[in-house]
């Protein structure tokens, strides 16, 4: 495992024993994102529908006390490349049913290596507002967390 945090990103690679095509469908899966969270914090998703390209918005229903317990992020695909690469911008959707990211974004990259996948993982909010930086604070976990994420992404694609 390696990790490399920056003011404010978390990069952290870790080699998983399973093909990029089997983590890739794990995380194209909105269905199954809760089950790559060590916490109790992603639920369930919305429209379970994979995920198939850029530009696409899956909803999952979350769930965090200190945000006020219960609510719905909507997540829009940015990058989209199979067994590869996927990232979102997590969000909201404004009255007009516009997509208003939160400032936030999650990639994940994949690379071969022999029989397993390099799997990099990278959280990075440095867009996020400082009325939600007061709020719940950035980042709202430790670097860990985003271990224990694919510690736990590894368990769902073997």
């Amino acid at each position: 495992m390696t990790t490399q945090t920056d003011q404010e990103r978390y990069v952290v690679t870790r080699t998983i024993t399973a093909s990029p095509s089997a983590v890739f469908d794990v995380l194209a899966d909105p269905a199954r994102h809760q089950d790559t969270e060590p916490g109790d914090w992603v639920r369930d998703a919305v429209d379970p529908e994979p995920i198939t390209g850029t530009g696409q918005i899956f909803v999952i229903n979350m769930f965090l006390e200190f945000a006020g317990g219960h609510y719905v992020m909507h997540n829009l695909v940015t990058e989209f490349e199979r067994d590869r690469t996927i990232a979102w911008l997590p969000g909201q959707l404004n009255e007009a049913g516009e997509h208003e990211p939160g400032g936030w974004w999650w990639r994940y990259d994949l690379v071969p290596n022999g029989e397993s996948t390099d799997v990099t993982i990278t959280y990075d909010w440095t867009g996020t507002p400082q009325s939600f930086r007061d709020q719940v604070g950035m980042p709202p976990f430790p670097e860990t967390y985003i271990e224990e994420s694919l510690a736990a992404l590894e368990r769902c694609a073997t």
